[in-house]
Protein backbone atom coordinates (compact mmCIF):
# COMPACT_ATOMS: atom_id res chain seq x y z
CA UNK A 1 0.00 0.00 0.00
CA UNK A 2 2.88 2.38 0.73
CA UNK A 3 4.33 1.71 -2.72
CA UNK A 4 1.23 1.56 -4.93
CA UNK A 5 -2.32 1.60 -3.58
CA UNK A 6 -4.05 1.04 -6.93
CA UNK A 7 -1.97 -2.00 -7.87
CA UNK A 8 -2.32 -3.44 -4.37
CA UNK A 9 -6.11 -3.16 -4.41
CA UNK A 10 -6.18 -4.74 -7.87
CA UNK A 11 -4.10 -7.67 -6.62
CA UNK A 12 -6.32 -8.12 -3.56
CA UNK A 13 -9.37 -8.26 -5.83
CA UNK A 14 -7.62 -10.72 -8.13
CA UNK A 15 -6.96 -12.97 -5.11
CA UNK A 16 -10.74 -13.22 -4.68
CA UNK A 17 -11.57 -10.71 -1.98
CA UNK A 18 -14.56 -8.40 -2.41
CA UNK A 19 -14.27 -6.26 0.73
CA UNK A 20 -11.33 -4.46 2.29
CA UNK A 21 -10.69 -2.52 5.48
CA UNK A 22 -8.34 0.44 5.26
CA UNK A 23 -5.70 1.32 7.85
CA UNK A 24 -4.68 4.71 6.48
CA UNK A 25 -5.22 6.25 3.06
CA UNK A 26 -1.55 6.60 2.10
CA UNK A 27 -1.80 10.15 0.83
CA UNK A 28 -4.75 9.56 -1.48
CA UNK A 29 -7.99 11.51 -1.47
CA UNK A 30 -11.24 9.80 -0.55
CA UNK A 31 -12.52 10.42 -4.07
CA UNK A 32 -9.49 8.74 -5.64
CA UNK A 33 -9.78 5.76 -3.30
CA UNK A 34 -13.44 5.34 -4.14
CA UNK A 35 -12.54 5.24 -7.84
CA UNK A 36 -9.86 2.61 -7.17
CA UNK A 37 -12.35 0.48 -5.27
CA UNK A 38 -14.97 0.82 -7.98
CA UNK A 39 -12.45 -0.03 -10.70
CA UNK A 40 -11.71 -3.32 -8.95
CA UNK A 41 -15.22 -4.29 -7.85
CA UNK A 42 -14.32 -3.75 -4.19
CA UNK A 43 -16.13 -2.10 -1.32
CA UNK A 44 -14.71 -0.91 1.99
CA UNK A 45 -17.22 -1.25 4.83
CA UNK A 46 -14.70 -0.23 7.45
CA UNK A 47 -11.51 1.71 8.16
CA UNK A 48 -9.22 2.02 11.14
CA UNK A 49 -8.71 5.42 12.70
CA UNK A 50 -6.80 6.90 15.62
CA UNK A 51 -8.29 8.16 18.86
CA UNK A 52 -7.07 11.61 17.85
CA UNK A 53 -9.42 11.50 14.86
CA UNK A 54 -12.35 11.73 17.28
CA UNK A 55 -11.36 15.34 18.00
CA UNK A 56 -11.35 18.44 15.77
CA UNK A 57 -10.76 16.40 12.60
CA UNK A 58 -13.83 14.18 13.16
CA UNK A 59 -15.96 15.96 10.55
CA UNK A 60 -13.24 15.50 7.95
CA UNK A 61 -12.95 11.82 8.81
CA UNK A 62 -16.70 11.41 8.42
CA UNK A 63 -16.64 13.24 5.08
CA UNK A 64 -13.95 10.85 3.79
CA UNK A 65 -15.81 7.84 5.14
CA UNK A 66 -19.01 8.90 3.40
CA UNK A 67 -17.22 9.32 0.07
CA UNK A 68 -15.43 5.97 0.29
CA UNK A 69 -18.48 4.13 1.60
CA UNK A 70 -17.39 3.12 5.10
CA UNK A 71 -20.09 1.99 7.51
CA UNK A 72 -17.70 1.74 10.46
CA UNK A 73 -14.73 3.75 11.69
CA UNK A 74 -12.74 1.65 14.15
CA UNK A 75 -10.19 2.72 16.73
CA UNK A 76 -7.48 0.10 16.91
CA UNK A 77 -5.23 1.18 19.75
CA UNK A 78 -5.23 2.57 23.29
CA UNK A 79 -1.99 4.14 24.50
CA UNK A 80 -0.45 2.58 27.59
CA UNK A 81 -1.02 5.60 29.92
CA UNK A 82 -4.76 5.31 29.22
CA UNK A 83 -4.94 1.62 30.13
CA UNK A 84 -6.52 2.21 33.52
CA UNK A 85 -10.09 1.80 34.73
CA UNK A 86 -10.62 5.55 34.53
CA UNK A 87 -8.86 5.69 31.16
CA UNK A 88 -11.12 3.07 29.63
CA UNK A 89 -14.20 4.81 31.04
CA UNK A 90 -13.11 8.12 29.49
CA UNK A 91 -12.42 6.47 26.15
CA UNK A 92 -15.87 4.89 26.20
CA UNK A 93 -17.31 8.38 26.72
CA UNK A 94 -15.30 9.65 23.75
CA UNK A 95 -16.63 6.82 21.61
CA UNK A 96 -20.20 7.61 22.64
CA UNK A 97 -19.83 11.32 21.92
CA UNK A 98 -18.22 10.74 18.52
CA UNK A 99 -20.87 8.14 17.69
CA UNK A 100 -23.64 10.67 18.29
CA UNK A 101 -22.33 12.75 15.41
CA UNK A 102 -21.39 9.85 13.15
CA UNK A 103 -24.85 8.33 13.56
CA UNK A 104 -26.32 11.28 11.66
CA UNK A 105 -24.18 10.15 8.72
CA UNK A 106 -25.10 6.49 9.00
CA UNK A 107 -21.66 5.56 10.36
CA UNK A 108 -20.88 3.72 13.59
CA UNK A 109 -17.78 4.03 15.76
CA UNK A 110 -15.99 0.80 16.63
CA UNK A 111 -13.17 -0.61 18.72
CA UNK A 112 -10.68 -3.32 17.79
CA UNK A 113 -9.27 -5.28 20.72
CA UNK A 114 -5.71 -6.27 21.55
CA UNK A 115 -4.36 -8.67 24.13
CA UNK A 116 -3.81 -5.92 26.72
CA UNK A 117 -7.57 -5.32 26.88
CA UNK A 118 -7.90 -8.59 28.80
CA UNK A 119 -5.22 -7.99 31.44
CA UNK A 120 -7.09 -7.33 34.67
CA UNK A 121 -6.78 -3.92 36.29
CA UNK A 122 -7.91 -3.76 39.92
CA UNK A 123 -9.71 -7.04 39.32
CA UNK A 124 -11.56 -5.73 36.27
CA UNK A 125 -11.13 -6.80 32.63
CA UNK A 126 -10.72 -3.50 30.75
CA UNK A 127 -12.54 -4.78 27.68
CA UNK A 128 -15.61 -5.40 29.83
CA UNK A 129 -15.58 -1.72 30.77
CA UNK A 130 -15.95 -0.79 27.10
CA UNK A 131 -18.76 -3.28 26.61
CA UNK A 132 -20.54 -1.89 29.67
CA UNK A 133 -20.01 1.83 29.03
CA UNK A 134 -20.30 2.12 25.24
CA UNK A 135 -23.73 2.75 23.72
CA UNK A 136 -24.62 -0.60 22.10
CA UNK A 137 -26.79 1.14 19.49
CA UNK A 138 -23.99 3.32 18.15
CA UNK A 139 -20.63 1.79 19.14
CA UNK A 140 -19.68 -1.62 17.78
CA UNK A 141 -16.86 -4.04 18.46
CA UNK A 142 -14.46 -5.58 15.99
CA UNK A 143 -13.12 -8.79 17.49
CA UNK A 144 -9.55 -9.71 16.67
CA UNK A 145 -9.73 -13.43 17.31
CA UNK A 146 -5.97 -13.90 17.61
CA UNK A 147 -5.45 -11.10 20.11
CA UNK A 148 -8.41 -12.00 22.31
CA UNK A 149 -6.98 -15.52 22.54
CA UNK A 150 -3.49 -14.13 23.22
CA UNK A 151 -4.93 -12.06 26.08
CA UNK A 152 -6.62 -15.07 27.66
CA UNK A 153 -10.16 -14.31 26.55
CA UNK A 154 -12.55 -16.76 24.92
CA UNK A 155 -13.95 -15.38 21.64
CA UNK A 156 -16.95 -17.70 21.63
CA UNK A 157 -17.93 -16.72 25.17
CA UNK A 158 -17.79 -13.03 24.25
CA UNK A 159 -19.81 -13.60 21.08
CA UNK A 160 -22.46 -15.63 22.88
CA UNK A 161 -22.76 -13.25 25.84
CA UNK A 162 -22.89 -10.06 23.75
CA UNK A 163 -25.22 -10.61 20.79
CA UNK A 164 -25.38 -7.64 18.45
CA UNK A 165 -22.21 -6.02 19.76
CA UNK A 166 -19.71 -7.59 17.35
CA UNK A 167 -20.20 -6.57 13.73
CA UNK A 168 -16.73 -7.51 12.45
CA UNK A 169 -14.00 -10.06 13.02
CA UNK A 170 -10.29 -10.03 12.23
CA UNK A 171 -9.34 -13.52 11.16
CA UNK A 172 -5.80 -14.66 11.73
CA UNK A 173 -4.72 -17.97 13.16
CA UNK A 174 -2.56 -18.98 16.13
CA UNK A 175 0.14 -21.62 16.20
CA UNK A 176 0.51 -24.14 19.04
CA UNK A 177 1.90 -23.37 22.49
CA UNK A 178 4.28 -22.31 23.81
CA UNK A 179 5.06 -19.80 21.05
CA UNK A 180 1.50 -19.28 19.78
CA UNK A 181 2.86 -17.55 16.70
CA UNK A 182 0.59 -15.84 14.20
CA UNK A 183 -0.41 -18.04 11.26
CA UNK A 184 -2.48 -17.85 8.08
CA UNK A 185 -6.13 -18.71 8.65
CA UNK A 186 -6.55 -22.48 8.68
CA UNK A 187 -2.95 -23.26 9.58
CA UNK A 188 -3.24 -22.95 13.34
CA UNK A 189 -5.20 -24.21 16.32
CA UNK A 190 -8.24 -21.89 16.21
CA UNK A 191 -11.55 -23.60 15.42
CA UNK A 192 -12.81 -21.30 12.67
CA UNK A 193 -15.96 -23.31 12.05
CA UNK A 194 -17.04 -22.68 15.62
CA UNK A 195 -15.93 -19.03 15.60
CA UNK A 196 -17.81 -18.21 12.41
CA UNK A 197 -20.89 -20.19 13.43
CA UNK A 198 -21.15 -18.36 16.74
CA UNK A 199 -20.22 -15.09 15.04
CA UNK A 200 -23.08 -15.41 12.59
CA UNK A 201 -25.52 -16.02 15.44
CA UNK A 202 -24.09 -13.03 17.32
CA UNK A 203 -24.61 -10.67 14.37
CA UNK A 204 -21.15 -10.49 12.76
CA UNK A 205 -21.47 -8.95 9.28
CA UNK A 206 -17.88 -8.78 8.04
CA UNK A 207 -14.77 -10.91 8.44
CA UNK A 208 -11.42 -9.38 7.45
CA UNK A 209 -8.41 -11.60 6.88
CA UNK A 210 -5.33 -10.17 8.56
CA UNK A 211 -1.72 -11.05 9.35
CA UNK A 212 0.44 -8.56 11.24
CA UNK A 213 3.82 -9.69 9.90
CA UNK A 214 3.59 -12.30 7.13
CA UNK A 215 6.77 -13.62 5.54
CA UNK A 216 4.99 -13.71 2.18
CA UNK A 217 2.05 -11.25 2.19
CA UNK A 218 0.54 -12.35 -1.12
CA UNK A 219 0.97 -16.02 -0.32
CA UNK A 220 -0.63 -15.37 3.05
CA UNK A 221 -3.79 -13.70 1.77
CA UNK A 222 -4.21 -16.37 -0.92
CA UNK A 223 -3.77 -19.20 1.59
CA UNK A 224 -6.29 -17.69 4.02
CA UNK A 225 -8.76 -17.04 1.21
CA UNK A 226 -8.48 -20.58 -0.11
CA UNK A 227 -9.18 -22.01 3.33
CA UNK A 228 -12.12 -19.75 4.14
CA UNK A 229 -13.66 -20.05 0.68
CA UNK A 230 -14.27 -23.79 1.18
CA UNK A 231 -15.01 -23.70 4.92
CA UNK A 232 -18.46 -25.04 5.77
CA UNK A 233 -19.76 -23.69 9.07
Amino acid sequence: MKKDVARTLAAVAKAGYQEVEFAGYFGHSAKDLRHMLDDNGLVSPSAHIQLADLGPSWDAALDAATTIGHKYLVCGWIDEPDRTVTGYEKIASRFNAAAEKSATRGIKVGYHNYSYDFTRIDGVIPYDILLRECDPDKVVMEMDVFWIRAGGGDPIVYLDQNPGRFRMLHAKDMGPAPKNEMEDVGKGIIDWRAILRHGEKAGVKYVFVEHDDPKDPWGSIRASYSYLQTLDF
